[in-house]
Formats: C-alpha cells, sequence, structure tokens
C-alpha cells in the first residue's frame, strides 16, 4: 500500500540542506586575509636579519682579505669605511654599499680617520694591524666586528642586548 500526503506550499522544510552562508564566508575570507597579512610581515623581516648577517659576513670577509692582502704583498694595506654612506671597501675590490636601515659606526686609531665620517683600519706585512672595530645596528640587533691591533684578526660577534 501506498501512502500519499499531500504538502502545503511554503512549508517545505531544508533541513538536510547542507552549507555555509554567505556571511560565515566572509568571515573565513577576513581571518585567512589577516593571516596572510602576519606571515608576509614576518618573512620579510626575516628576510631583511638575513640580509644583516649576510652583510656582516661579508665585512668580515673583505677584512680578513685586507689582512692577507697586505702580508701577501708584504705592503700596508687599509680597509675603508664610510659611516655616513654605510658603505666600505677593500684594497683592489669594489665599494660595497649596505642595505637601507643599516647603521655603522667605527672605532679606529685616530691617525687613520680621513674625514669626519670616514675612517680606515690599516693592516701591516706581520699581520696585525691599527685594530678597532665596526658596528652594525640593524632591527634593533647589533652586530660588531672586531679587530684585534697585535694579530689583525677580524672576529664577528652579536651583541646581545
Amino acid at each position: 500500500m501506498i501512502k500519499l500526503t499531500h504538502i502545503k506550499p511554503g512549508h517545505l522544510t531544508h533541513r538536510n540542506q547542507r552549507g555555509f552562508t554567505l556571511v560565515e564566508l566572509m568571515v573565513v575570507m577576513v581571518i585567512i586575509a589577516l593571516v596572510m597579512g602576519l606571515v608576509a610581515t614576518s618573512l620579510s623581516r626575516s628576510v631583511s636579519s638575513a640580509e644583516a648577517r649576510a652583510a656582516t659576513r661579508k665585512l668580515v670577509a673583505n677584512l680578513r682579505y685586507t689582512r692577507t692582502k697586505a702580508i701577501v704583498d708584504k705592503q700596508e694595506k687599509t680597509f675603508s669605511v664610510d659611516v655616513e654612506n654605510r658603505s666600505y671597501e677593500a684594497p683592489g675590490r669594489k665599494q660595497v654599499t649596505l642595505p637601507k636601515g643599516v647603521e655603522l659606526t667605527l672605532t679606529t686609531a685616530r691617525s687613520e680617520m680621513t674625514a669626519e665620517n670616514v675612517g680606515a683600519i690599516r693592516f701591516f706585512p706581520d699581520g696585525g694591524s691599527t685594530g678597532g672595530h665596526i658596528e652594525m645596528y640593524v632591527n634593533g640587533r647589533e652586530y660588531r666586528v672586531n679587530v684585534a691591533w697585535l694579530t689583525g684578526e677580524a672576529t664577528l660577534q652579536q651583541v646581545e642586548g
């Protein structure tokens, strides 16, 4: 036996229909946009920190190159630093300009200051140097490159604080 039921118009129920409302979809899209914005900002900071570390390591490598060049050529060689223009130059190499946002300070012997904002660290044929240090400030972090006067050795340290 078949039972027929008459359903009145307007009494249809949608209980079995599944899906999302437009408001729910919009809320999810806004949340995704916010998360993507935060991730992009975080990545851009990481890249600049990575660039800062790479620039600092390159600076140390150029200091070591200058020391080696003085020893091999048996002549004094200078490593020049221009604090105002955020640049440095090793002998026989192109001048390197650091990325924007990097601040430099140079501490060296008074005799090695060639201008108000330009100085040098001199390396001698025996490997020694006039000594000093170069500090780089990036994103609230400080990197310090020390050059020992007796040995001319260049070392890198990240200053905590």
